[in-house]
């Protein structure tokens, strides 16, 4: 759908594969896919290329499942990133895993909540303000940690990094989370579960939060491809 490859299954079948693959040697690309992100890779060749090599794409967001419903496309639920995110940290036995970004001292207290909550092994932490281009430092630090699962919170371009550093992370289980570290943290706070229910999650978020208004004209250009795409 939408040139990507979109696995139709439930959160509970994307964790368990998630957790199958963390005990494999072979280093796996996790995306889950909204519109911003398909809008974004229209542009961006380097994000266009990550999310093709990605070994499991998932339908994050109700712009998603629209955009699959209108291509006769089925699929039984929407998977998100967080939701993702909180049903592994909860695994057991405990998978081993590293919080990257966030601003400085908020991946480790999410660390610490994921701990105290889940009884997560966390093996790493480290924040998003480093230097992008010269990364090699914390790619080495990831590598070295003995993680199998990757959690990064970079936003923009967080595939791109997973993609482009995939061999040296050496990690076997990597998927982009955006903020959902901020949210394990308690730094910010979920939408109320009503307007997850009605699919209106977005709506809050951008609604409340001016510095997401920026995004609102690429939700329109998403709504535009799709309708294109049914067109054509």
């Amino acid at each position: 759908m939408l040139g990507y490859n979109l696995a139709a299954c439930t959160l509970e079948q994307a964790v368990a594969w998630c957790v199958r693959a963390a005990q494999e040697d072979v280093s796996k690309l996790v995306v889950t896919l909204n519109p911003e992100i398909v809008v974004r890779a229209r542009e961006d060749h380097q994000l266009a290329h990550a999310i093709l090599q990605a070994e499991l794409i998932t339908a994050d967001g109700i712009g998603i499942m629209w955009a699959a419903k209108r291509a006769n496309v089925t699929l039984p639920e929407r998977v998100s990133g967080v939701d993702m995110m909180f049903a592994l940290l909860a695994c057991d036995p405990p998978l081993k895993v590293f919080l990257l970004g966030s601003k400085p001292g908020v991946a480790a207290l999410a660390a610490d909540v994921a701990r105290a909550r889940y009884g997560t092994e966390i093996v790493g932490v480290q924040h998003g303000y480093f230097d992008k281009d010269h990364p090699q430092e914390v790619v080495a630090q990831i590598a070295n940690s003995g993680a199998n699962v990757l959690f990064a919170g970079l936003g923009e371009g967080q595939e791109v990094f997973l993609q482009q550093h995939r061999k040296q992370l050496g990690v076997s289980v990597m998927m982009g989370v955006g903020g959902a570290i901020d949210v394990l943290a308690g730094e910010v706070y979920r939408a109320p579960q009503w307007t997850r229910q009605l699919g209106v999650e977005w709506a809050w978020r951008v609604g409340g939060d001016p510095k997401r208004w920026h995004r609102i004209p690429r939700l329109w250009s998403f709504v535009q491809l799709v309708r294109e795409q049914a067109r054509g």
